[in-house]
């Protein structure tokens, strides 16, 4: 496992490269040439890594002691001759794990997040640990405990076809009880704010198109005429409009279903709806804070497609055609590939923007509120759906 430290996080991604490259000693595999999740999505020697954001000297120390009590060593590398933490500076500190030359890993793989110092040990203390990882197909398996409660720990990737390979391998390898996914998500919803989490009841597939000539008439299911959005004044376009079709699910001991709304299993969201008072995290740091506290919202639609979406004009097409909420590029894939292989799956998604540009603070930041808060509430689930099944056993 490899720890990554910075006082800055607003390097370039030249300086980013070469200071991991040097706080690893050498023995990264590769590098991302993006940033900025460049560095959080980097590896080295397949060991899951975190970036952490210290501010000051105090920090630093606290780090280096709580490492020290994990039994991880520690290996500290400073920026142009500095040798402590002053504004200017830029210091890096990697923490290598002591399984760092075998197949054995420490902590589950949290490369998407950006955490607090403390935040992040006290989790690797008591929250989520791994123990070893199994690798398939390009994909890492990481299995262990998240309070006790046996699980396997897996990045999907992007979009939907690697989604949903990556919840097909699971299912195929493992006897699993069911699947739990995070992530952020945009929101097309003007009720949910930055941070928020949604637990979704439906998702649907909003790419599956039929795209139909030029004044074809109207069909059964919901279009998107494009000359309805044509500036400054609608009319024809030699474009048409697109008839969002409903999936094929083909599920073990069924035929063949079409559906467009995917649901959540009914009894996992039964149990998620205990979380509704949960606290979640309103600060990126002492400067940055929204302005309330995020909450955890139930019952809401949303929508998957291969699209980052970045449109204000398609974010209120969708919600005021669909009633979508919150709008993603791969839940759907993982309901579908859980519902035809008969199990259990919940969706959890923090608003991270609006789908549409704006925003009170950097893309980063709201990022890292949303990733995190997405990341507890998929925590106290495992908690409690795990308390759940330990008593179905006993």
């Amino acid at each position: 496992m490899i720890l990554v430290v910075r006082n800055d996080l607003k390097m370039g991604k030249g300086k980013i490269a070469a200071q991991c490259s040097h706080a690893t000693l050498g023995l990264y595999k590769k590098l991302l040439h993006r940033a900025p999740k460049a560095l959080n999505r980097w590896e080295m020697c397949a060991q899951p890594k975190v970036v952490v954001k210290i501010e000051s000297e105090e920090d630093m120390l606290v780090l280096q002691e709580r490492a020290k009590s994990l039994k991880l060593p520690t290996h500290i590398t400073i920026d142009a001759g500095r040798t402590q933490i002053a504004p200017n500076s830029r210091t890096v500190m990697a923490i290598l794990g002591k399984f760092l030359h075998s197949s054995r890993c420490l902590p589950c793989e949290l490369s998407d997040l950006v955490v607090g110092t403390t935040q992040f040990l006290e989790q690797l203390q008591t929250g989520v640990i791994s123990h070893t990882y199994v690798a398939m197909l390009r994909r890492r398996f990481h299995i262990g405990k998240i309070s006790g409660i046996d699980v396997i720990y897996v990045m999907t990737g992007e979009q939907i076809l690697n989604a949903g390979i990556t919840v097909q391998i699971l299912v195929d390898a493992f006897d699993i009880k069911g699947i739990v996914h995070y992530g952020t998500a945009g929101s097309a919803n003007d009720s949910l704010s930055f941070g928020d989490v949604s637990v979704l009841n439906y998702v649907a597939l909003t790419s599956s198109w039929k795209w139909k000539e030029f004044k074809s008439g109207r069909g059964q299911l919901p279009e998107l005429k494009f000359g309805a959005f044509n500036f400054p004044e609608k009319g024809d376009n030699l474009l048409a409009k697109i008839e969002f079709t409903p999936t094929q699910v083909y599920s073990t001991g069924k035929t063949m279903e079409e559906m467009f709304w995917l649901p959540i299993d009914s009894n996992w969201f039964k149990i998620a709806f205990q979380l509704q008072d949960l606290n979640l995290q309103q600060c990126v740091n002492d400067t940055y804070c929204l302005p309330k506290m995020p909450k955890v919202v139930y019952g809401l639609r949303g929508s998957t497609a291969d699209i980052f979406l970045a449109n204000a004009a398609y974010r209120e097409f969708l919600y005021k055609e669909f009633s979508v909420s919150t709008v993603d590029e791969e839940s759907a894939a993982i309901v579908m590939t859980s519902l035809s292989n008969g199990v259990p799956c919940i969706v959890f998604r923090g608003v991270s923007d609006l789908a549409g540009g704006g925003g009170i603070l950097s893309d980063t930041s709201l990022s890292f509120l949303a990733s995190v808060n997405a990341l507890n509430v998929a925590i106290e689930f495992i908690k409690l759906v795990g308390n759940v099944y330990a008593a179905q056993d006993h």
